[in-house]
């Protein structure tokens, strides 16, 4: 088995009185893809968010390429890190959000080089010529000065993919890529998340999407009310559930 990318051990999330992720436990190794499928409100998103710190957890741990994520463990107290190393810790982790989140202001070709120069202090002449070929292989080789409001939304979101390609993280987050796409443009984004994980990219993926899921997963886990309750191989998980939550879900969503 390769090494551990991921390794979320006994995670805990509350928002006020709702408790939102319920002592999670995850591995995700390198060169694989995660599927985390479930219903609204299961914690996928949160699960997620608390990858890269955007969410603080409230107990358990987050480790990603063996480094403690938003903390420094001395003894047994966490100190959470200073806004900057967290930002740095971020850096090497990919996150495409279902909105997009591009900057307006800014060309295709600007927003993937945005974050290299700014964040990473490489070299203009090194990222535009690395953005250039990210957007090619996206398939906008052709739109590298087009603003995002000249773009569809499928554009929109495969830009937002070069750019989280092009601080070449060791893992790259996705949150329901596809979900604010109009039907016709889902896809082209898919297709670009099929070819990312071909190529061995680490993924976790939070996503509908059971045909790609079925095609493309490692392991696919179903989450439910903050836990996770079933995971495996998509033959597994989809084809043979154990969990009579899992085939409730799985027989809404199946065609």
């Amino acid at each position: 088995m390769s090494t551990p990318v991921v390794e979320v051990t006994g995670v805990h999330k509350s928002f006020g009185a709702l408790h939102v992720l319920r002592g999670v436990d995850l591995v995700a190794h390198a060169g694989t893809v995660t599927v985390i499928l479930g219903p609204s409100g299961s914690g996928k998103s949160t699960l997620l968010r608390s990858l890269n710190h955007l969410e603080k957890v409230d107990r358990g741990l987050v480790r990603v390429g063996g480094d403690l994520i938003g903390y420094r463990q001395a003894g047994n107290k966490l100190h959470e890190l200073s806004e900057r190393q967290i930002l740095k810790q971020r850096a090497g982790i990919g996150f495409v959000f279902q909105n997009f989140n591009l900057f307006p202001h800014l060309t295709a070709l600007e927003n993937v080089t945005e974050a290299p120069i700014s964040a990473q202090r490489k070299s203009k002449a090194q990222v535009y010529e690395r953005a250039r070929e990210l957007l090619d292989r996206v398939g906008l080789s052709d739109k590298a000065d087009a603003y995002p409001r000249q773009l569809s939304g499928g554009q929109q979101q495969r830009v937002a993919i070069a750019r989280a390609l092009a601080l070449e993280p060791q893992l790259i987050l996705f949150d329901e890529p596809t979900s604010a796409l109009d039907p016709e443009l889902v896809g082209e984004v898919l297709d670009v998340l099929r070819d990312l994980a071909a190529a061995g990219t680490t993924m976790i993926v939070v996503t509908h999407e059971i045909g790609f899921a079925r095609e493309a997963a490692d392991n696919v886990i179903f989450m439910d009310e903050g836990q996770i309750v079933e995971q495996g191989p998509p033959a597994q998980v989809l084809d043979n559930p154990q969990h009579d939550r899992t085939r409730a879900f799985l027989s809404k969503v199946l065609i």
